[in-house]
């Protein structure tokens, strides 16, 4: 067995791992680098294999840091199946068309003016490469497996995002398991990750490998901000991932209006053409949720659906207090950057993420304290109020992702640690040796290693 990680060797995102088994070679996931710029310029780069010696893609789930480079291998010529779960397969559609508009977004602004110091400023891939790639998905549902030649794919549900799901490749008596990213066992919409018994060899992601999620009561502060910011005449902006973060955020915000701890008459905007996409396939896929039939019914109820970029702009300009969700969650593009521009400045308003925020991005710098972000080519003073809600991540943390491998039934002959910054996978490596017993190590990037 060989593994080669092209992605999340060295890094939290652009998860893609090669697996050379059983005479069959498979990329597990097709990940979007995010984040620093040294790992952005990846994303131009062909991986260094010939991709039509790559006989499948099996993606954990849709998120674009495991999915978001699969628009980029199509266009370069590769034709084979992508087997996703049908959960994974509708969200990664989404998320993909919606990636994909964003970069033709900001390339024809970059072109507008000027700001390109290369030429002309192109997109990583187009909408049409987007639903390109869409075509050769293959849905998978979890717990039936099939086969390419003698390598069988079987995927496990993990929680952390609808669809989402550990990877087992299968031939003959060998057998690895890719974690994906692991879901909380209290997450608010999903259940937690499923065991697995047996893995011979570990891919393991270590997202907070290094972290304990805080023990706070995150809907409580959630409506202590809330309050506290209307109180001052200002508004709560929320950076919210689309699809997992967004829905979970309206099902804590309804919870606080049904409990008298916000006022019931507070307007709650969902700003993100993806976001509402991705609500109404949460609800279609409700049988994959924790939540009650009846309260998932109200998960949109007063909600105000923000349709076009104009209503957009005119919710921008508000002045009256309210609650506004959207996306991107780590505020790298998309509608969330105007509202920033308008907010950032003013002290009566307050600007909470609600999850994690990869090195490099705006939402980093600013929990990390920056009184001036740039957006849209111009410096903007942080002057309101931000927090950072990690009590809201979707992510296990690392007592979390111990309880999961202490699931196997024997050791695996080597675990993998990947999917994570340098301090997390190290961190997660040492306990997974020192309490576990268990031979770990972090793949090095883009070099072949065996197992």
């Amino acid at each position: 067995m060989r593994i080669t990680s092209f992605g999340g060797a060295d890094g939290v995102t652009g998860s893609k791992h090669l697996v050379e088994l059983g005479g069959s070679r498979v990329l597990l996931d097709c990940g979007l680098f995010q984040g620093l710029k040294l790992h952005r310029e990846r994303n131009w780069q062909p991986l260094p294999i010939d991709i039509a010696s790559i006989d499948a893609v099996v993606l954990s789930h849709a998120h674009l840091d495991h999915s978001g480079w699969l628009p980029v291998l199509v266009r370069q010529g590769w034709r084979g199946p992508v087997f996703a779960s049908p959960a994974t397969r509708d969200l990664a559609a989404v998320l993909l068309a919606d990636s994909a508009h964003l970069q033709e977004e900001d390339a024809r602004r970059t072109n507008k003016y000027t700001t390109s110091r290369h030429g002309k400023a192109l997109p990583l891939y187009t909408r049409a490469d987007s639903a390109r790639a869409m075509t050769q998905v293959v849905p998978l549902a979890p717990g039936q497996a099939t086969r390419i030649s003698r390598l069988e794919i079987l995927l496990t549900p993990v929680g952390h995002l609808l669809g989402a799901c550990a990877v087992t490749l299968a031939s003959g008596r060998e057998r690895i398991v890719f974690s994906g990213d692991l879901g909380r066992t209290n997450d608010l919409l999903l259940p937690g990750p499923e065991r697995i018994a047996r893995a011979d060899v570990l891919l393991v992601e270590a997202t907070y490998g290094n972290r304990l999620h805080p023990r706070e009561d995150v809907q409580a502060r959630l409506g202590d901000i809330i309050r506290h910011t209307v109180q001052r005449g200002g508004s709560v902006l929320l950076p919210s991932f689309a699809v997992g973060r967004a829905q979970a955020l309206l099902l804590v915000l309804q919870r606080l209006k049904r409990a008298g701890d916000i006022p019931p008459s507070l307007p709650i905007f969902l700003d993100s053409p993806m976001a509402i996409a991705a609500t109404d396939l949460t609800m279609h896929h409700r049988k994959l949720l924790r939540v009650a039939p009846r309260e998932l019914s109200r998960l949109t109820e007063g909600v105000r659906f923000i349709e076009t970029g104009a209503q957009s702009q005119r919710l921008a300009r508000n002045r009256m207090p309210a609650v506004i969700i959207s996306a991107s969650g780590m505020a790298t593009g998309g509608r969330v950057l105007h509202h920033l521009q308008v907010m950032a400045p003013d002290p009566r308003h307050h600007i909470v993420f609600p999850g994690f925020q990869v090195a490099g991005t705006r939402g980093a710098r600013l929990i990390g304290g920056e009184r001036e972000v740039k957006i849209y080519g111009e410096m903007v003073p942080v002057r309101a109020e931000v927090s950072h809600l990690e009590g809201f991540s979707g992510h296990a943390d690392a007592d979390e992702l111990m309880q999961w491998l202490r699931g196997f039934e024997h050791p695996p002959r080597h675990c993998f640690v990947v999917h994570g910054n340098p301090e997390a996978t190290d961190a997660l490596r040492f306990r997974i040796s020192h309490e576990l017993g268990w031979r770990a190590s972090v793949p090095p990037h883009a070099q072949a290693v065996e197992a």
